[in-house]
């Protein structure tokens, strides 16, 4: 009798989890949000002081990506996101190539070849090595003038950041922006010209070149994600997009754990409005990880509700340690436990039923 009851409580388990992975619907769109140098203790330092809470804390599987580059142990943020975007460990201080130099497809070009809308929205400059890693192909991260003139050989439907330099006043006298008008992009210079665009293209430079810190540049990546968002959703098929909190790092790399602090809740505020979108549509896969740990950060002591804590950083750089990774929405658990971070494009691929 006992074993029957355990024989059939096992398949009634099985049941209800059969249903409730068929429950879920097919994954159309996903968001990808990097946070720059953003490792454990970041995540940490940031619910403290939040009072013991993020939004990160809703996704509902965790698991470690290890970030080791094909020349380093520590990685570069080129290195890195490009591994993150193509699939392939490269050289520090390369862009969406492998370490032979030959260009290497994104996850976001290859979403655009199969006719998905894809954005990216940062906060930093449009040419940084991590948008960059997803829609140019360099042999240096430092090719700003290169990387925007990438922008064009690229169908991508909304980009917002800072980086308007390298589109306007660039040393082969091209204006860029020029040409994308000529492509049918509708030009923002400001936030409030960006969320008052609701479809087409849209190239945001908000900044003449890095975005500054929080909080001088207040609201401006969570309200830039959600109208990338209200114009990508516009296509049937879905869309793909990234989204960076890009100085998390820079505050690691100066050892501010402080600054450090308002960058990262900046970033899950971004965090938050994105899993309330994806929780509305239930077809919206949002994974959020890091390019790299910066500062080998970790905290001695702390008081919940408060920034001030004993924060300790080892270094001014990066370290090599595996960084943390979220997720929530369909297909979801296929990111969970310790994975390689060049793993992330070919999971997507396969949800998003993408043909290379």
């Amino acid at each position: 009798m006992i074993r029957k009851t355990i024989y059939f409580l096992a398949l009634t388990l099985l049941f209800v989890a059969n249903q409730q992975l068929s429950a879920q619907k097919p994954v159309k769109n996903v968001i990808f949000l990097i946070g720059d140098g953003m490792g454990i203790a970041q995540v940490y330092a940031a619910m403290v002081a939040n009072g013991n809470k993020l939004a990160l804390e809703r996704c509902t599987y965790s698991g470690f990506s290890k970030t080791y580059s094909s020349s380093n142990f520590t990685t570069d943020s080129g290195a890195g996101g490009t591994a993150l975007a193509c699939g392939v460990k490269t050289k520090n201080g390369m862009i969406g190539m492998n370490p032979d130099s030959v260009a290497e497809q994104s996850i976001l070009e290859e979403a655009s070849k199969n006719k998905l809308a894809t954005g990216i929205v940062v906060a930093c400059a449009v040419t940084h090595a991590t948008p960059a890693s997803f829609i140019a192909h360099q042999v240096d991260r430092g090719m700003y003038d290169e990387i925007a003139a990438d922008y064009l050989k690229t169908n991508i439907d909304v980009f917002i950041g800072g980086g308007r330099k390298y589109f306007e006043q660039r040393t082969d006298g091209r204006n860029l922006t020029d040409e994308l008008k000529a492509k049918n992009y509708q030009i923002a210079y400001n936030i409030d010209d960006v969320k008052a665009v609701k479809e087409g293209k849209l190239a945001g430079l908000l900044y003449d070149d890095q975005n500054p810190g929080m909080p001088e540049r207040g609201s401006m990546l969570p309200d830039a994600t959600m109208a990338a968002i209200d114009i990508l959703d516009n296509n049937p098929k879905g869309f793909f997009l990234m989204v960076e909190g890009s100085q998390i790092d820079w505050a690691c790399h100066d050892n501010n754990d402080k600054q450090e602090i308002k960058e990262m809740l900046d970033f899950d505020e971004t965090v938050g409005r994105v899993l309330d979108y994806a929780k509305k549509t239930g077809n919206t896969l949002v994974i959020i990880t890091a390019d790299h740990e910066t500062g080998g950060m970790t905290i001695l002591d702390a008081k919940f509700g408060s920034d001030e804590m004993k924060a300790v950083f080892t270094s001014k750089g990066h370290s090599g340690v595996p960084v943390p990774v979220f997720s929530y929405g369909p297909g979801a658990e296929i990111f969970s436990g310790f994975m390689e971070n060049t793993s992330f494009k070919a999971k997507i691929e396969k949800l998003l039923k993408l043909k290379k």
